[in-house]
């Protein structure tokens, strides 16, 4: 993808699985979007960082950027083979010691399991992308 596209090109956005290790387990962080209120639990209540791509950037510098606004994390964000024609999908591994600052977007954050994170992320269609996801990184 070229710099120099529109944000209505493809992909729209980027979004960024990203997880740690913490001695033999891994554990996923998933962000509660504060739009609907901290106890809301439905569609898209829950996720991974992501974003729209902004005129200016491609998909990977999307991903760093909303990673960056909305964790504080400062990741290398690794391009994955799965998602859809729209939203580019990443994973980073933080340090089992990362430090989570949130932006005003979200009003809470959780490290879950694999089993756990699918479950909170609804729709179906990013409960199954992130399956994909988490099948890659926990056989590497």
């Amino acid at each position: 993808m070229r710099v120099d596209e529109s944000p209505s090109s493809i992909p729209h956005g980027a979004a960024v699985v990203v997880f740690r290790r913490i001695f033999d387990r891994i554990e996923y962080l998933l962000l509660h979007r504060a739009w609907r209120g901290r106890d809301y639990q439905g569609d898209w209540a829950w996720g991974s960082p992501g974003g729209t791509r902004e005129a200016w950037e491609d998909a990977a510098s999307c991903a760093h950027r909303e990673l960056l606004e909305e964790t504080g994390l400062d990741l290398y964000c690794r391009p994955v083979p799965v998602g859809s024609e729209t939203v580019a999908l990443f994973v980073a591994e933080a340090p089992h010691t990362a430090e989570v600052v949130l932006s005003h977007e979200h009003d809470a954050y959780l490290w879950v399991d694999a089993r756990t994170a699918v479950a909170k992320c609804l729709p179906k269609e990013v409960s199954a992308d992130l399956l994909q996801i988490i099948r890659m990184v926990e056989t590497e």
